[in-house]
């Protein structure tokens, strides 16, 4: 019986090996391009194996992109993929080949975890993902919108803030400060602000264990994007997907479950809600916004349900995940940077000054401190590869041609670019002044490319003002009120995470002392300390 399964599979394993060569000769024929090939590939696994578990994905590309120009071609198993690596090349595919480089590959993990392409971000490119795009821009992030989220943000920001100053007085008020972990105390803020926007939820006290829902939730939500920045082969090798190595498919499918029902009960939830509820009642979040516009609305591909928990789901991720990520990457090189800091700590004192706490009208006269977040974002952008796919023949200046009918995943090294020396004199180093002299009017927006950390096109971030509104108001919070050094004064590990995404690989420890009055604390729940 033993011999007879290892027959088998050993037949099975060999169909799948001559299907993957022939899917492999088909591209290659079929997917002729003029941009330079990266040596080293193998058949069937293209230039898989010179990737490493450990490789930094960007930094890798970056290495190849000086040995083989601004764009080349690298096989991911059986999909031959262009890597862009210079302003110039972005801005052409971005302006002149925008509407071909308008879609994405729907890998695996966003087949399994993201309603089979329902969620926008990350569906492909048609009339469904207009729909939704326009109904996200006008109902949720329009600017009338965000405005009116903004009391929300701050009194989550300033309660998070409380919590800090809480540790620091239970502790004795030491004058040495006292030890705090950022990277919990920046995700669960984002989570905290994230799911009371979108689903109207407050999960105040994540980790407390009598709250069932909001462990279960946060648990959730990380392995989402824990598993969806897993390399899988079946998305390279499609032939070997049945294999489902380390079992990541199935976690996907757990997890997809899991966040299903989380989302499910709470559409239940707001139809009750709905029907019981009288007119003018709270500021409704975004899972009552949608209900009011999708539900009943034709969608060719998915059911309103579908498509509600799906894009609430979206903004979930992304609201969390990436701000979370950025506001740690903003925080590292100023705790290593003690000139940095003070500088901006300096400037809120000018402008906020220490009795009051912070608010949103102050960031906009602190522009020091916007200058830190343009070169966090340069330097550290939470997503440093974006990936497009092509679906159109298109002809770049420089004479590179990508021929008609192919589907070519293309990632545009954001990182690469943004570290351009040709633009950014000591383009590795961390230089905030360089955007309040020589690079004073360059935009984050899209509109230079030589700076994208939202991307830009078509296809760009649609909660960029969301997110810079949240860096700005998070970081000047944090410094405005706290002292801020490193245990022993040594400086913090710059590690990043070998994934798509660029979280860093080990916690946050800093030591905080409280810089302003007390008495600007005293009141609401830290009134009877």
């Amino acid at each position: 019986m033993a011999i007879l399964i290892e027959l088998v599979i050993i037949l099975i394993s060999t169909l799948a090996l001559l299907m993957a060569i022939s899917h492999y000769r088909s591209h290659k024929s079929r997917d002729r391009c003029d941009a330079p090939e990266a040596e080293g590939g193998w058949p069937i696994f293209g230039h898989l194996l010179l990737f490493s578990s450990k490789d930094l994905m960007h930094k890798k590309l970056g290495s190849m992109a000086d040995k083989y120009g601004p764009i080349f071609t690298i096989r991911i198993g059986s999909h031959r993929e262009i890597v862009v690596s210079s302003w110039e090349v972005a801005k052409e595919c971005f302006t002149v080949h925008d509407k071909a480089f308008a879609d994405r590959p729907l890998i695996t993990a966003a087949r399994l975890m993201g309603y089979n392409g329902a969620m926008f971000s990350i569906s492909p490119y048609g009339e469904y993902w207009r729909q939704v795009r326009k109904i996200v821009m006008i109902e949720l992030l329009s600017n009338r919108r965000l405005d009116s989220l903004k009391h929300t943000q701050a009194l989550e920001v300033e309660t998070a803030i409380k919590d800090l100053v809480k540790v620091w007085i239970d502790k004795g008020r030491p004058r040495s400060g006292v030890l705090v972990e950022m990277k919990s105390w920046l995700g669960d803020l984002m989570v905290n602000i994230t799911l009371k926007m979108v689903g109207g939820k407050s999960y105040r006290g994540l980790t407390t264990d009598n709250n069932t829902e909001a462990r279960r939730c946060k648990r959730s939500i990380g392995r989402f994007f824990d598993l969806f920045m897993v390399f899988l082969l079946s998305d390279a090798v499609p032939a070997l997907g049945w294999l489902d190595l380390g079992g990541h498919e199935r976690s996907m499918k757990e997890t997809a479950k899991e966040l299903d029902i989380i989302l499910q009960g709470w559409l239940e939830e707001h139809r009750r809600k709905r029907l019981s509820r009288p007119e003018g009642g709270r500021e409704p979040d975004f899972m009552d916004l949608l209900l009011n516009v999708i539900e009943g609305a034709n969608f060719s591909d998915f059911d309103a349900d579908t498509v509600i928990k799906a894009t609430c789901l979206k903004m979930i991720i992304a609201g969390t995940n990436t701000i979370t990520t950025a506001l740690m990457w903003a925080l590292l090189p100023l705790v290593n940077n003690r000139r940095a800091l003070k500088k901006a700590q300096q400037e809120l004192d000018t402008y906020v000054g220490k009795s009051i706490p912070m608010e949103e009208s102050n960031v906009k006269k602190s522009t020091y401190l916007q200058a830190i977040v343009k070169e966090t974002l340069r330097l550290y952008t939470p997503v440093p590869i974006a990936l497009r796919s092509c679906t159109e023949e298109c002809t770049f200046s420089a004479g590179f041609r990508i021929p008609t009918g192919t589907r070519l995943p293309l990632p545009f090294n954001i990182a690469k670019i943004q570290r351009d020396e040709r633009v950014w004199s000591n383009p590795n180093e961390f230089q905030p002044e360089r955007f309040l002299m020589t690079h004073e009017n360059v935009d984050m927006r899209g509109q230079n490319f030589e700076l994208i950390p939202f991307s830009t096109g078509r296809r760009s971030c649609a909660g960029t003002s969301l997110a810079l509104h949240m860096l700005h108001l998070v970081l000047a919070s944090l410094l405005q009120s706290f002292e801020i050094s490193t245990v022993s004064d040594e400086a913090v590990d710059m590690m990043e995470s070998p994934a798509l995404s660029n979280m860093k690989t080990t916690p946050l420890e800093i030591i905080i002392i409280l810089r302003l009055d007390q008495k600007v604390y005293e009141r609401d729940e830290l009134e009877n300390l």
